[in-house]
């Protein structure tokens, strides 16, 4: 390579340097607001991560505390004294074991007040709601009037219902309650050849099936 060449070439990647020193320049504040911005919502992300994992881990011990205690008033009072403030679905939980504490303490009126709220709160997962609403169902006390119960217990049966086979028994022993005996002998045939009825469901609904007498299951 000739010198008038060699100078060529030095000429012309110094003024490819100025050029991208000089777009560096003009353009370059682009590139680092687009680091900043990755990194800081890296870190805004795993800060708000750790911090409902905080949140979570603080509720889940408050809540065995207060389950520590052989007496159900005492489980009410601490449950009630609980903070759930990582949401809704803290706050569903902890209204459902609240009502459970309050049944077991005889506050029956407490019990169906909080599954109330949680059965009529739209904006809660239909897991909880419908739990609630069955547990509303199986509280009785007044709780529901017959109407009510029978409709509730409808829905809840309903195929892909989350809790369809605990609705059917309950329908099962409404019908009973009632004197509607051939209907709960269909309802109960059919939980306990259900498949997706776990073997207590079937097992009860076979039991409750003797009781009105009726033949066991034909085994293959």
């Amino acid at each position: 390579m000739s010198e008038t060449d060699s100078f060529i070439d030095e000429v012309t990647e110094a003024v490819r340097r100025d050029r991208l020193f000089a777009l560096f320049r003009k353009y370059g504040w682009i590139g680092v607001t687009a680091v900043v911005l990755i990194v800081g919502s890296a870190a805004w992300i795993e800060w708000t991560r750790a911090r409902a994992e905080a949140r979570a881990q603080a509720f889940g011990d408050a809540v065995s505390a207060a389950m520590a205690s052989n007496d159900a008033a005492v489980r009410l009072k601490a449950l009630e004294a609980v903070a759930a403030g990582g949401g809704g679905e803290q706050k569903a939980v902890l209204a459902l074991l609240t009502a459970a504490q309050a049944e077991a303490a005889g506050d029956a009126a407490k019990a169906a007040a909080g599954l109330k709220a949680v059965a009529g709160d739209a904006g809660l997962p239909d897991l909880y709601r419908q739990l609630a609403q069955l547990k509303l169902v199986m509280l009785g006390d007044g709780a529901m009037t017959p109407a009510e119960r029978d409709a509730a217990l409808a829905a809840l049966a309903a195929p892909g219902a989350p809790y369809r086979t605990l609705a059917m028994e309950q329908q099962a022993l409404a019908l009973i309650s009632a004197g509607k005996t051939d209907d709960a002998v269909r309802i109960l045939t059919a939980l306990r050849d259900d498949a997706e009825a776990s073997g207590a469901e079937q097992a009860r609904a076979e039991q409750l099936l003797t009781v009105l007498g009726q033949p066991p299951a034909a085994t293959n």
